[in-house]
């Protein structure tokens, strides 16, 4: 019962034409290099070849700078010191740099021909437009500046970011970086319990919030949640700084938010007073710049340590050579401040000057078309979202993407969890027009960006993930720790040596740091993902391995699971958990969203398992098919599969701050 329209994964889907092939900056650097293709490349990156000087990963790290013309204060005195191995390099040592001389300094220079270039353009939910120049974003950011040091931030200090997104997230995060203070960026989307973790853990003095935001024509208040998370963090917020996006500041508005007096001021009176004029700080290369959390759908939450020199070098790669960055372009990427990709964004096109495209609200509101309009009004030119957020915009049919001019999109970007077939070719063929690549990512907040990445010059099998990322020391390897990337097996995806923006430790300390990453198997980093590459040379991911359901002896991944349902023609999405069986000892239960066309029944029900049996082997038929209409999601459009295998078991589902519709976790109990 799989759809006949679904490619085979074997079969390539998408070949760049010759003319763009050559059009493109990746292309350029392999001239400049002397290097042939794709797969010399990756070596020439990676891997230290006899008689190339110029090889390997020390090489190619040290080029990039100049070649990308990042900028240091002070030049490094050594590419790196991995004296106590690659757990703990340090990168780039003796050299002084700072983002935001980077991102905005320097573009906003008075005879740069940047400066009054649009760095952000910003829509509000309910369609309001604002732009903000190059000139304009270092004034403020400058403010901003003035107003931490006013409070008593300095290097080496944490200041969270619980904003909505707004056009000031960028100036504050940029502030942060002049005056060496740690950005903890907070998802707005988080609750009290969540909240309080990312301000206590790092133990922030200042916070910047929002009185709150739109979402799906209503306000949302943040106020509120910041104050409680402030009341539950054991320790000392001294000032809280709120931005005005409802007009509550405003005597006469109906919404009121909570101010404490000594401690709680409107943006208007603790920032945009101040100073317009600041000194840039030149900081050591390994600098702690940035403190991101993640998520927490997966367990505690984990303080991962960003530098200057590593998230600089890092985006910048992957926008210019990955995402194929021209001056001409409007990056949009779906995501939050609070998510690494929202950095990555910011940072990776501000360093060349780019324009970079943000959204306020909901992806369907008023209609599921407002993405699509949003790309053709505005000329978005790359365009990155779930693979989740796909499925359901897919959902709500071909019409309302037909009628919006999409011409101007170049490529396509998508990361967070594996693709399903059918998906990925709507995405590639109704949203791209056919012709479109879709450079599918996977790395993590650990490294604030990529393991493997297709460059734009690369032919595509659906679903893809291409290769390693430039400069990435990419393998997969089995239970030993012995490579079987050219076996074409399945195995665990490591990496074999440092780059420059791998965390420096968590926050927490090196233990917790080395047990998470270092500990499986010596000078290897496990990341935690199932690979496989093809034996025409594509990788693929299928999940994270610690999520492996172990059925009668024999492992599979949640995500195979998925996407064998997802192959029969009336499953839209699916989320798949292991249950206890007394027969088995793991059995899987398969969660189901069913296409409108279709109606759940027992006879789908029996078909869908039927459907699993034959892909996958009879051992992994679900026990259980039970039909859904949502999935608990988190704002980016990521299913906490968490969350379903707790309500499934009937266990405490802990903290669920992070869902953006908890009444999906009643439907998934009123299923069981």
């Amino acid at each position: 019962m799989a759809s006949e329209s679904l490619a085979d994964l074997d079969e390539i889907v998408h070949e760049p034409s010759r003319a763009f092939v050559e059009s493109t900056n990746v292309w350029e650097f392999m001239q400049t290099y002397d290097i042939d293709d794709y797969e010399a490349l990756i070596e020439r990156t990676t891997t230290d070849i006899d008689g190339v000087p110029e090889s390997g990963v020390d090489w190619f790290w040290d080029e990039l700078v100049d070649y990308l013309g990042i900028e240091f204060y002070e030049e490094y005195d050594q590419i790196r010191d991995d004296t106590d191995g690659p757990q703990f390099t340090d990168w780039y040592p003796g050299g002084e740099l700072n983002i935001a001389h980077n991102v905005v300094d320097r573009h906003a220079a008075p005879d740069n021909e940047r400066r009054n270039k649009v760095a952000t353009i910003w829509e509000g939910e309910d369609g309001e437009i604002r732009e903000v120049t190059y000139h304009e974003l270092q004034r403020q950011a400058n403010q901003v500046a003035n107003a931490l040091e006013q409070r008593g931030i300095g290097t080496g200090d944490t200041v969270g970011l619980y904003m909505p997104m707004v056009p000031e997230v960028v100036s504050i995060l940029y502030g942060c970086f002049k005056v060496g203070a740690i950005a903890v960026p907070i998802f707005s989307g988080f609750g009290v319990d969540a909240t309080a973790t990312r301000i206590e853990d790092p133990e922030c003095s200042v916070l910047v919030t929002g009185d709150g935001f739109l979402r799906r024509g209503d306000p949302v208040t943040l106020k509120e949640t910041a104050d409680e998370a402030i009341a539950q963090a054991d320790t000392d917020v001294e000032s809280v700084i709120v931005y005005d996006r409802l007009g509550a500041s405003d005597p006469d508005t109906d919404l009121s938010i909570p101010m404490t007096d000594g401690r709680d001021e409107w943006w208007a009176d603790a920032v945009a007073t101040q100073s317009d004029d600041y000194d840039t700080k030149s900081l050591p290369s390994d600098q702690e710049s940035m403190l991101l959390y993640s998520s927490g759908t997966t367990g505690k939450p984990k303080g991962i340590v960003h530098t200057h020199a590593g998230v600089q070098t890092q985006t910048a790669k992957e926008l210019y050579f990955g995402f194929d960055l021209k001056p001409a372009d409007r990056f949009f990427w779906v995501s939050d401040i609070g998510w690494m990709m929202g950095p990555w964004t910011l940072i990776g096109n501000h360093t060349f000057g780019g324009t970079i495209f943000m959204y306020e609200g909901a992806p369907d509101h008023p209609q599921p078309d407002r993405f699509w309009e949003m790309i053709d009004r505005h000329d978005l030119t790359q365009f990155g979202i779930s693979p989740t957020a796909i499925r359901a915009l897919r959902k709500q049919g071909d019409e309302w993407v037909e009628g919006h001019d999409l011409s101007s999109l170049r490529l396509l970007g998508s990361t967070g969890e594996p693709w399903d077939p059918e998906s990925w070719q709507w995405f590639h063929e109704t949203v791209g027009g056919g012709d479109t690549p879709i450079i599918n990512i996977s790395g993590g907040t650990e490294i604030c960006g990529c393991f493997l990445m297709p460059m734009p010059i690369n032919d595509l099998k659906s679903c893809t993930l291409g290769g390693p990322g430039l400069g990435m020391d990419i393998d997969i390897v089995d239970s030993d720790g012995t490579s079987i990337e050219d076996t074409h097996e399945r195995g665990y995806l490591v990496a074999r040596d440092s780059c420059p923006s791998m965390t420096k430790s968590l926050w927490s300390g090196d233990e917790r740091y080395l047990n998470e990453y270092w500990s499986t198997w010596d000078d290897l980093w496990d990341h935690g993902d199932w690979a496989q590459k093809d034996a025409d040379g594509f990788w693929f991911l299928h999940g994270r391995a610690d999520d492996a359901l172990n059925v009668a002896g024999r492992k599979v991944g949640p995500a195979e699971v998925e996407g064998a349902a997802m192959d029969h023609a009336a499953v839209n999405q699916a989320a798949a958990i292991g249950a206890d069986d007394d027969t088995t000892g793991t059995a899987v239960v398969l969660y189901v969203i069913v296409e409108d066309e279709f109606e759940a029944s027992d006879d789908l029900r029996e078909e869908i398992r039927e459907q699993v049996g034959e892909e996958l082997g009879k051992p992994f038929r679900p026990r259980e098919v039970l039909f859904v209409e949502a999935f608990p999601k988190t704002q980016s459009g990521k299913i906490i599969r968490r969350a379903v295998q707790a309500t499934y078991e009937g266990e405490d589902l802990g903290d669920m701050s992070s869902i953006e519709n908890p009444a999906a976790l009643d439907a998934i109990e009123d299923a069981r």
